[in-house]
């Protein structure tokens, strides 16, 4: 009952529920783009000029704006960064980009598809590494104004999912969910599912669906959230440690993250809900000393660099439990919950939780 997201089926009895896949370009948008692309190049070239290609810049918080609804998005006017075919430091990634192009190309016309991994691998000395592939990849996207999705490049997926679920085939396939949860359950760490795996957790409590991204989350995991969201419309929850990093990696589910920011409304649940591990929980559970770790320099900044985020603002008891971190200076990771009693986390503290509303 654990599944990647790229391909995985657990059959139930109740009603399938029919979704229209939304978000796509056709197999004519995508060419008539890239074509544009070249012919800029081509045009240069004729006029004995160098080539330049504008990709936006996805690291600046400058370009993203914040809406309630969508999460961080991009700005239609946000700045640029010029990839220059004349200049020594850009010309190896303008030589990458018009290569990922013409595999782009290739794809779409054949309508065939290839892994990030397979590019590097074609031309690893051209590339250097696996991250220059995937960084160059999401510049295309964003260049384009294509979903990731549409281009047939596929990333190898990281997340795990069970619980009473579905009949799908792939994310870029989906057809119908089929689901009697009563609600969702993101969990940061796979070590975590794992345990609620172990405990049975959702045959116990109430029919539910269980998923990870194991850390940071990926896109498709990202994805799959907001197509349960879409299609199900029940709650979300998320079930972070009582750090700094677990903290941002719910905002990512929730707001999105200024990298993707150009595809936050495909990638973005605005209705998740932050259930545990909360800093206010710890205190209230009296989780004993020698289980929490205090802050470092790094989680401070990082903690800081939060509270500063425009979406803070619309999160007044968010903001109260990270403020409440800040004057503790401490921090728990879920597990820290076992030191009560070994079976704590699944049988009182989620139980509880669920049952009473301890979520903010």
């Amino acid at each position: 009952q654990i599944f990647c997201y790229t391909t995985f089926k657990y059959c139930s009895t109740v009603p399938f529920i029919s979704l229209n896949v939304a978000g796509y370009c056709t197999q004519e948008e995508i060419l008539t783009r890239i074509e544009n692309v070249i012919l800029g190049i081509v045009t240069s070239l004729s006029r004995d000029e160098a080539p330049v290609l504008a990709l936006p810049n996805r690291s600046s918080w400058a370009n993203v704006s914040f809406d309630t609804g969508v999460g961080l998005q991009m700005t239609s006017g946000s700045s640029v960064t010029a990839i220059r075919s004349d200049c020594p430091s850009s010309v190896t990634k303008f030589a990458q980009i018009i290569k990922i192009l013409s595999v782009i190309y290739r794809l779409v016309q054949s309508n065939s598809y290839a892994t990030k991994r397979d590019i590097y691998y074609n031309s690893t000395q051209l590339f250097g590494s696996q991250t220059a592939v995937d960084n160059i990849v999401d510049d295309i996207s964003c260049m384009l104004k294509i979903p990731r999705r549409s281009l047939h490049v596929l990333a190898t997926s990281k997340g795990l999912i069970s619980g009473d679920l579905i009949d799908v085939t792939s994310l870029r396939n989906i057809n119908y969910i089929v689901s009697s949860a009563k609600f969702v359950l993101i969990v940061e760490k796979d070590a975590t599912f794992q345990r609620l795996l172990d405990d049975n957790f959702c045959a116990k409590l109430s029919p539910c669906i269980i998923m990870t991204g194991k850390g940071v989350p990926d896109v498709n995991s990202r994805l799959m959230v907001r197509k349960l969201w879409d299609i199900l419309r029940i709650p979300i929850f998320a079930l972070v440690d009582a750090d700094p990093h677990g903290i941002e990696i719910m905002c990512i589910y929730k707001y999105g993250s200024v990298a993707m920011s150009f595809e936050a409304h495909s990638l973005t649940v605005s209705s998740v809900m932050w259930l545990g591990l909360l800093p206010s929980d710890i205190q209230r559970l009296q989780v004993p000393r020698d289980a929490l770790i205090p802050l470092t320099k790094r989680d401070e900044s990082k903690l800081n660099s939060l509270l500063k985020r425009p979406y803070l603002t619309t999160q007044p008891h968010w903001q109260k439990e990270m403020e409440l971190m800040q004057q503790t200076k401490v921090k728990a990771e879920l597990q820290s919950l076992a030191a009560i009693a070994p079976d704590f986390l699944t049988s009182i503290y989620l139980p509880n939780k669920l049952r009473y509303g301890g979520w903010v």
